[in-house]
């Protein structure tokens, strides 16, 4: 594979991330997505808008397992895939990915869509500090919390913008795993381009929010990435599992072949998908009682 020409205008920096312009069909994709989120609602037992703070956007949806599954007594013993939704940190809502608990909640997890303040509102130590209040949060909920004494429980998953939410509490100790899909883990080329209008990092910022630059002791991550997008995004992907392998970090790197930044969604939802599979695997690595 060749060398990608190196990035220098801000119009270069700004089409190496625009994932809409780069998938042909993408505003379709986006609206069956929407469809099917509103169907997960309908389907499944939710209880939505929990308050983990005073902001209006410091909510989570929580997708119970289903009855059968609390009835044999294992609902208290099951792990949680808690998910942080993409949109560059300055767009979308948990709402418009809730359709992903239908893979996990098949496998017996609960599961959890964390909101967050968007920017231009909030500044990005800001957006990474509220996630941790999530899952501080989560941590002590009645039904979701961890019994003194008990190991984590939850898988971290995130996908683009969430993605490098999750890559940045990969330490927390509420925290059993990390699935980071798609994500962005290296800040400055972002700054370069056109979605820093409303972000404004600064350098101090992109050193402090960038996973690939915060490298330390956490938990076990896989990072996928569609091996259709666009080749920064694949870029920062493998460069960050390979920076965490490097430092003797728990990490492996997936290319899901033929999947770009909207699609490999369904590799979540659809309880056969690749990513179904890996969050059960790193549910069973972290001793976890999630289905087979």
């Amino acid at each position: 594979m060749s060398e990608p020409t190196p990035l220098q205008t801000r119009e270069q920096y700004s089409a190496a991330y625009d994932n809409s312009a780069a998938v042909p069909n993408a505003q379709s994709l986006l609206h069956d997505l929407l469809g099917r989120s509103q169907a997960a609602y309908a389907q499944h037992d939710c209880t939505r808008n929990i308050p983990y703070g005073p902001g209006p956007r410091q909510v989570f949806d929580w997708f119970a397992p289903a009855p059968p599954v609390r009835a044999a007594g294992a609902a208290n013993a099951a792990p949680i895939l808690a998910f942080l939704h993409g949109g560059y940190w300055q767009w979308r809502s948990k709402d418009d990915f809730a359709c992903i608990a239908t893979g996990p909640l098949a496998a017996g997890f609960h599961v959890v869509l964390g909101e967050y303040t968007l920017a231009p509102q909030v500044r990005m130590p800001d957006i990474v500090a509220e996630v941790g209040l999530l899952l501080d949060a989560l941590q002590s909920h009645p039904g979701l919390g961890q019994p003194q004494g008990q190991p984590p429980r939850i898988v971290l998953a995130g996908h683009s913008a969430g993605g490098h939410l999750a890559a940045m509490h990969r330490a927390h100790p509420a925290v059993a795993a990390v699935l980071a899909i798609s994500g962005l883990f290296e800040l400055a080329p972002i700054a370069r381009g056109a979605l820093n209008d409303a972000l404004q990092l600064s350098e101090d910022e992109i050193a402090e929010c960038s996973p690939q630059r915060r490298i330390r002791p956490g938990r076990i991550t896989e990072v996928a990435v569609g091996a259709a997008e666009l080749p920064e995004l694949q870029r920062q992907s493998r460069a960050y599992a390979a920076a965490l392998q490097a430092a003797g970090e728990p990490a492996q790197f997936h290319a899901l072949s033929g999947r770009n930044h909207f699609d490999i969604l369904h590799e979540l939802e659809r309880p056969e998908g690749s990513l179904s599979a890996l969050a059960r695997a790193l549910a069973k690595h972290a001793g976890l009682g999630a289905a087979g």
